[in-house]
């Protein structure tokens, strides 16, 4: 069984570092992808960065424990969705249900004005990541979940207004999920509190495993 952390869009794979640390303690080691260097030297949309992930999945001779934050979990849920079969389990963070539109148009306003520098420092070019935000609008989230029966666990920091009810409708329409919140948290609970996120999913990753 694979463990696979898949950290979110203005992150990259050492975002999980200290959640590692933890689960390492408890002799659970886990895999992290970095989304920007999958999708390195192709053009980068969200259509495209799914099919690499999908790709990356698909090289592991076994089942996948799939642990994804906002858009990590998005691509767990597009993943698990056409590979149920592969997918033992999955972690949804601070995922939406639905793509919120107006905030990202918002966002990507924001973004042309920052600097070059910020989206290196995640491993990305500050027009492929525009380019990234600008092809999710589009995505429909909330379509398929039926087709989504194993184990999941939707978890959302308890500051992170924004996708507390989108965490909500997820429990609602995923069967066989349950929903907790990270206390001392706001949307990037990897970062906020990874104490605590990481001693939730040892136990719901040991829970299921037994």
């Amino acid at each position: 069984m694979k463990n696979i952390l898949i950290h979110g869009l203005g992150q990259n794979e050492t975002s999980w570092n200290m959640v590692e640390t933890e689960l390492n303690i408890h002799n659970m080691n886990v895999e992290k992808p970095n989304l920007y260097s999958i999708i390195k030297d192709t053009k980068i949309n969200y259509s495209t960065l799914y099919k690499k992930f999908a790709e990356y999945c698909n090289r592991f001779n076994e089942q996948l424990n799939l642990c994804g934050l906002s858009l990590g979990g998005i691509l767990a849920l597009d993943y698990a969705k056409e590979f149920p079969e592969k997918v033992n389990s999955l972690i949804l963070i601070g995922t939406p249900y639905q793509i919120p539109k107006f905030l990202f148009k918002l966002q990507g306003v924001i973004f042309h004005i920052m600097p070059k520098s910020t989206f290196e420092k995640i491993g990305c070019t500050k027009r492929d990541f525009i380019s990234l935000v600008s092809s999710m609008s589009d995505i429909d989230i909330g379509t398929n979940l039926d087709k989504i029966d194993c184990k999941t666990l939707i978890l959302c920091g308890i500051k992170d207004n924004q996708n507390m009810e989108n965490a909500k409708l997820l429990n609602e329409n995923i069967k066989n999920s349950s929903f907790k919140t990270i206390s001392n948290a706001s949307h990037e609970v990897n970062v906020d509190n990874p104490k605590e996120l990481a001693n939730i999913i040892y136990d719901f990753w040991r829970e299921i495993q037994e």
